[in-house]
């Protein structure tokens, strides 16, 4: 900026003729393009130009950029310099030119970069994550939150990286959180796009996109190679450019970092040009050691985002999910011109409360149009009129598959397929991707790469057909490579849970062990029990899902619906009472409700073993809860309060459960909108209720006085 370099220039004597030496010409440039800016007026500009000689001349407009303080220190730009020029680039030297112009080009394309909902016109300011999102799988959040987002400030993207006040400075690492599928990429594209066409983010002279799926193919990088690897024309000043001028780093997706991020044991590394492994880089890069005056811009899923040491993040936001309205949009924008099937489908989705809430999660929403647009349109085929509608998740990507199957049928120009061609496409497609997808899910990894697909026996060439590219896209990444991901991270999960249902019919080993070197594990039901286990163990809600999707493949109706294609027809039948069994076991073993035995009633659920649910459900209405305390039952009943619509707005819990029975459903009342209950006072215990503390219960005292029960209702004995 012009104050900042003539500040510089004259603090030392040496320097001072240097300024006075500027030219009339500079010195007219200079104050043409404040006038213009409205920096100054132009009888300003007449007295700076008309005083004395060329030195005064310089003193008095030095003087007057000082007087006009910060707004003269940043509005005005000098004119370029030479590219080699100490002051680095500028906003319009022709290398920035040509880089806006190649980032157009590069992230062009896509129906929400020409017109984006509002929803990615303004994030949410929010102070930091809570527990359910650091600790929980992203479908977890949604229902428990029931697609709500928590109170916060709008923040629009104009301002994202501006300071909040005028006391405040702008931030230099900034992170934005949403759950898979939410729009985290689009979002980056969107403002690059924005960037480049000089609407938002002025303030930068450069914004350098870059994805962490680019950044895994690298063993190690420097600092220096990985600007280079965005903006390549820095020549041989390229530092420079990072530091002295105004940069944003935008690095997209750290959940597909191949590496997690360790600032525990991270060795500091201050040398640009010194070769680190990429974790490591990228952890010095947001520790200040490495570019440090460069802001820095993180997505993530919000449990990666954890990894980051909150001491370090100077503003966090958060992507809102879809509205009503956005969700009746997308829809549409499906089904442009089939009226009859969108009200179908719009119905179905209004209909059932947990569809609708996963569908204000955009990728997701788009997935279940498909599966049910190709559901409607199969209804008149259906010999079974009981697998409409669909009631659980995994019958929900059951359809999706057949239409993923149908469409492989249409690309090879047979509308009506074989049944033995359909079983022998899905089949193939399920041990193509489904070791890939399984492997790469417990090892968390969600990026493959062409030696990947290697080593996993992948034909590349049946990933260009239309089955594959239902489940799988492709992208080209800086280096020229390609990376591959799963469309939705929920169909790696259905695939893995797919592929893991096959092969352990048949498998001798543990499955989770990739070398198949353990001791042999014989049948069925011991390899559900081992993804049981590792599914209760795993504290991040990682293989939740999957352990969902594999209860559902037991289920009558998707196994009616999948009979032929993927499934043997009836072969549930021997499995699926024992496995009930085996999941209720499950939840005799720890008194504390948690968000693993709340799983295995999602379990039962797909599995549609929905008893013990209903029995919780009709003592809850009739005020029998009393008798129903075990383990198995206070986890369905945190279950239902976690599902339930009526739960939620007021859970009626009177005279029925004890004070530890509550302590261990804590985690799941803070849920409640509203709670109610009566207590019976013991030993030793004050009835004292003042509205804002109960003196004989500290546990519920913090929980009201914290807030997050807004409405409680008390009544002692």
């Amino acid at each position: 900026c012009v104050i900042s370099w003539f500040s510089t220039d004259t603090g030392q004597g040496g320097s001072r003729q240097q300024v006075w030496a500027l030219s009339s010409q500079l010195r007219a440039a200079i104050l043409d393009s404040m006038r213009k800016q409205e920096v100054w007026t132009g009888g300003e500009a007449s007295q700076a130009h008309s005083t004395g000689s060329p030195a005064e001349q310089v003193k008095a407009l030095v003087d007057l950029l000082a007087w006009k303080g910060s707004q003269g220190g940043q509005t005005p730009q000098v004119p370029d310099r030479t590219p080699d020029s100490p002051l680095g680039p500028r906003s319009n030297d022709s290398r920035i030119r040509r880089y806006r112009e190649a980032l157009l080009s590069r992230m062009g394309g896509g129906p929400e970069l020409n017109g984006p909902p509002p929803r990615l016109a303004s994030l949410l300011l929010v102070e930091g994550l809570t527990d359910l999102q650091l600790r929980e799988h992203d479908f977890t959040q949604v229902e428990a939150t029931r697609g709500q987002q928590r109170p916060a400030r709008p923040i629009g993207l104009d301002r994202l990286f501006l300071p909040l006040s005028r006391v405040s400075i702008p931030p230099r690492i900034s992170i934005t959180v949403g759950v898979a599928g939410m729009g985290k990429t689009t979002l980056v594209r969107h403002f690059v796009r924005l960037w480049a066409q000089g609407q938002v983010g002025r303030d930068f002279l450069l914004v350098l996109p870059l994805t962490f799926r680019d950044l895994n193919i690298h063993e190690k990088l420097s600092a220096d190679r990985l600007l280079r690897s965005v903006f390549p024309n820095t020549g041989e000043a390229g530092l420079d450019v990072a530091t002295q001028a105004r940069v944003l780093l935008v690095l997209d997706g750290l959940d597909e970092c191949k590496t997690p991020l360790d600032f525990s044991n991270t060795v500091a590394c201050t040398d640009p040009k010194k070769e680190i492994q990429v974790d490591h880089l990228i952890t010095n890069i947001v520790r200040g050691n490495l570019f440090p005056k460069v802001s820095v811009w993180i997505t993530s899923r919000p449990s990666v985002a954890g990894q980051i040491p909150g001491g370090l993040v100077d503003r966090m936001t958060e992507i809102r999910g879809f509205t009503e309205e956005e969700i009746k949009v997308c829809l549409e924008r499906m089904f442009p011109e089939e009226q009859t099937l969108l009200g179908q489908v719009l119905s179905q989705v209004q209909a059932d409360r947990a569809l609708y809430l996963m569908c204000t999660v955009p990728a997701f929403c788009n997935l279940t149009g498909a599966a049910l647009g190709h559901l409607c349109r199969s209804r008149p085929a259906l010999h079974d009129a009981e697998l409409w509608p669909p009631r659980t998740l995994c019958e929900l990507y059951c359809w999706y598959f057949q239409m993923a199957l149908s469409r492989e049928g249409q690309e090879k120009g047979k509308v009506s397929p074989r049944i033995e061609q359909v079983a022998h496409g899905g089949r193939k497609m399920v041990g193509t991707l489904g070791r890939l997808a399984f492997h790469g899910l417990v090892k968390r990894k969600y990026v493959f790469y062409e030696q990947d697909m290697k080593a996993f026996g992948v034909d590349l060439t049946l990933l260009q057909g239309a089955l594959c590219s239902c489940f799988l896209q492709r992208e080209e990444t800086l280096a020229s490579s390609v990376a591959y991901c799963f469309t939705h991270l929920s169909l790696q999960e259905f695939v893995a849970a797919a592929y893991y249902y096959s092969a352990s019919r048949r498998a001798i080993f543990d499955l989770f062990t990739e070398s198949g070197m353990s001791w042999p594990r014989l049948g069925f039901l011991t390899h559900f029990r081992s993804a049981a286990q590792r599914a209760m163990q795993a504290e991040d809600g990682r293989l939740d899902v999957f352990l969902r999707f594999l209860s559902g493949l037991l289920s009558p109706r998707v196994n009616a619906l999948l009979a032929g294609s993927l499934l043997a027809q009836g072969e549930h039948q021997s499995y699926r009472a024992q496995v009930a069994e085996l999941l209720q076991g499950c939840l005799h073993r720890d008194t504390a409700v948690c968000a693993r035995a709340v799983n295995v009633l999602h379990c039962l659920n797909e599995l549609q073993h929905t008893e013990l649910v209903r029995s919780m459900a009709e003592a809850m209405e009739s005020g029998a809860l009393a008798r129903l305390t075990g383990p198995a039952h206070r986890a369905a009943l945190a279950y239902l309060l976690q599902v339930s619509d009526t739960c939620a707005r007021e859970a009626n819990l009177s005279l029925c459960l004890s004070q530890g029975v509550l302590q261990s459903l804590l985690p799941q009342l803070l849920y409640c909108r509203s709670l109610r209950w009566a207590w019976v006072v013991g030993q030793g215990m004050s009835r004292t209720w003042n509205g804002s503390s109960f003196h004989c219960v500290p546990w519920v005292s913090h929980l009201v006085c914290d807030n997050k029960v807004p409405k409680l209702h008390p009544v002692f004995f």
